[in-house]
């Protein structure tokens, strides 16, 4: 946990300097990162939501590999129109290879060796894998970087109304990804890209510092009161497509707000299918194109995202469902008898109850020890210090209110136990 009392010179929001500052990554070069202990246990456990939400609505996960041959984006007619992003070489045999920085050509020709016939669709798979896109000014840390670990899966229906319900399916699933960390999701109607496709929306969560103005209606706000094939059509769109003369949005249920992009979802029918001769054996005997859709979420960006909507002066304030750990237990004097005892005996208990410890014994001064552990940002913190033990008592504070309140060994225990 190499901690750092000032943020480096170069980063200049708010996530790369406390992802610094709190030992989450370190810089290997311009626009990569590698990960540390702490930020890959957040990392894992944010990969560990997406996962579980995707295998909700039955997609299957699958991992690609991360270099692909030239010849699948020649099929689709984007090798060349994908632009400089794309990181582009050749192996000792002279073929032209590339490093992948989106998987719809490659799952499409994966599709085509094992799917043959219109009675085994639909298909819905997705992958957590890391990525390279070449950014010309890589920026923000994890945030926009050229490596980064994204979650992109590709589905296959046998018509249009399969693949709008696998879109719709896949929409709901990725409100309740982002619900689980703590974050209240934004699906703003967006262009395709360089992706393609005619119905595609992003979802951005809210955050003070976000590089995204967002206009919204404030049911949006509560979308968890509203159904999810409902929230598609809620009026949402960034600045540049704000316009007040057409808002069909009344002002006093307007909102106006700053965002993070964290996913992105498309349909874009049969675009990869016919252009790469991809087909199956329809109902009626003749061969139908399958319709496809694609689902990204930013992985690694998310981590950086969840610190600009949760953090304070002090550091970032973790939500539970996704910190590294669920406490932090500071021990003030570790040459004191009676509080190592203390200590190392509830660091035991809590980690028998399945309680994920962050224990510090380090032979340093309390405030030291509290400084990083609001840096880091566990949801609780447990104080052993001499006084206190001498009364048998043990002082715990909640992160994310700075409350402080006395527990004896048991009530502490009691405490975490329905956790």
């Amino acid at each position: 946990m190499p901690t750092l009392k000032e943020a480096p010179a170069e980063a200049t929001i708010v996530s790369h300097q406390l992802m610094l500052r709190a030992g989450l990554v370190t810089q290997t070069t311009a626009g990569i990162y590698s990960w540390l202990p702490l930020g890959l246990r957040t990392l894992t456990k944010v990969a560990k939501i997406i996962s579980e939400e995707q295998e909700a609505i039955g997609a299957n996960q699958v991992l690609l590999s991360t270099v692909q041959p030239a010849k699948l984006w020649l099929a689709s007619g984007r090798y060349n129109s994908y632009g400089e992003e794309m990181l582009r070489f050749k192996d000792r045999r002279d073929h032209e290879l590339l490093y992948g920085p989106t998987n719809e050509e490659q799952v499409t020709d994966i599709f085509q060796r094992f799917v043959k016939s219109y009675r085994q669709l639909p298909q819905n798979l997705f992958q957590i894998q890391w990525k390279f896109r070449d950014e010309i000014r890589p920026r923000f840390g994890v945030m926009r970087g050229r490596e980064f670990l994204m979650k992109d899966g590709y589905s296959f229906d046998i018509d249009k109304a399969g693949a709008e319900r696998t879109y719709q399916a896949v929409f709901g699933s990725y409100l309740k990804t982002f619900r689980r960390m703590g974050l209240t999701p934004i699906p703003v109607r967006a262009d395709s890209g360089a992706i393609g496709g005619d119905m595609s929306h992003e979802f951005q969560i809210l955050a003070e510092t976000g590089e995204s103005l967002l206009y919204y209606d404030a049911v949006l706000d509560n979308s968890e009161q509203t159904k999810h094939e409902d929230l598609t059509s809620i009026y949402a769109v960034a600045e540049e497509k704000y316009d007040p003369r057409t808002c069909p949005v009344p002002e006093q249920r307007l909102r106006q707000s700053r965002g993070i992009e964290v996913g992105h979802v498309f349909y874009f029918g049969t675009k990869y299918t016919k252009s790469m001769g991809v087909s199956v054996m329809g109902p009626e005997g003749t061969p139908i194109y399958p319709e496809m859709g694609s689902y990204g979420i930013g992985v690694s960006r998310l981590v950086g995202a969840i610190i600009e909507s949760s953090h304070d002066k002090n550091g970032i304030i973790w939500p539970e469902s996704v910190a590294p750990f669920h406490v932090g237990l500071v021990n003030f004097q570790e040459e004191d008898i009676s509080c190592k005892e203390i200590a190392e005996t509830l660091y035991g208990r809590l980690c028998a109850a399945n309680i994920s410890v962050l224990y510090d014994d380090r032979p340093e001064r309390p405030g030291v020890k509290l400084a990083n552990m609001d840096l880091i940002g566990l949801p609780w913190q447990i104080w052993v210090g001499p006084q206190k033990a001498a009364q048998g008592k043990i002082e715990l504070k909640k992160r994310s209110t700075g409350r402080v309140q006395e527990h004896t060994s048991e009530s502490l225990m009691n405490f975490f136990q329905p956790l």
